[in-house]
C-alpha cells in the first residue's frame, strides 16, 4: 500500500511539474531593425543574448515565483546570422529543476518579416539559482500549490 501510494504521489508530483513548466514557457517577439545590427549588418551577438536572458529570467521567475539570479550560461550556439527585415522568436522553457539550480534552454528563431520562411538562429542554457538576501544559494520551492500560475490572469 505505501509503495503504490509513493508511486501515486511521485506521478501526481511529475504531472503538475510538466504543468508547471508548460504554464511558464515564455515567447518573445522582435524586430530586427538598423539599431539592432553590427558593422556586418547582423544582429548583434551581445544584444541577442541579452534578449535571451531576459527571457530565461521571466521563464524562470514564471516557474518558481521566487527571486531568480543568472549564475551561468552554457552552450551557447549561434548557428545562424540573423539580417536585417527579419522577425525573431525568443522561447524559453525550463529544462531541469534542481534543488537550488535551474536550468532554462533558451532559443532564438529568425524569420523572414516579409516571407514565411523561419529556422533556428541561437541557442544556449542559462543556468539560474535562487538567493538569499545575503547573496548565498537557498533551496527552489517547488510547492506547486504556492507557485501554481493562473492561466486567467496570464
Amino acid at each position: 500500500m505505501f509503495v503504490m501510494l509513493a508511486i501515486f504521489a511521485t506521478c501526481f508530483i511529475l504531472k503538475n511539474m510538466e504543468e508547471l513548466i508548460n504554464q511558464s514557457e515564455t515567447h518573445q517577439f522582435r524586430a530586427i531593425f538598423p539599431d539592432t545590427l553590427n558593422g556586418n549588418n547582423t544582429l548583434f551577438g551581445g544584444l541577442a543574448m541579452q534578449w535571451m536572458d531576459e527571457v530565461a529570467f521571466i521563464t524562470a521567475t514564471r516557474f518558481t515565483r521566487q527571486r531568480m539570479f543568472t549564475i551561468n550560461t552554457e552552450n551557447i550556439r549561434f548557428l545562424k546570422a540573423v539580417t536585417p527585415d527579419s522577425l525573431v522568436e525568443v522561447i524559453g522553457r525550463v529544462e531541469k529543476a534542481g534543488a537550488v539550480k535551474l536550468r532554462v534552454k533558451v532559443e532564438l528563431f529568425a524569420e523572414e518579416m516579409f516571407g514565411k520562411h523561419r529556422e533556428l538562429a541561437i541557442e544556449g542554457i542559462f543556468v539560474f539559482a535562487s538567493l538569499a538576501e545575503n547573496r548565498s544559494p537557498i533551496r527552489i520551492n517547488y510547492n506547486t500549490e504556492t507557485n501554481e500560475l493562473s492561466g486567467s490572469n496570464i
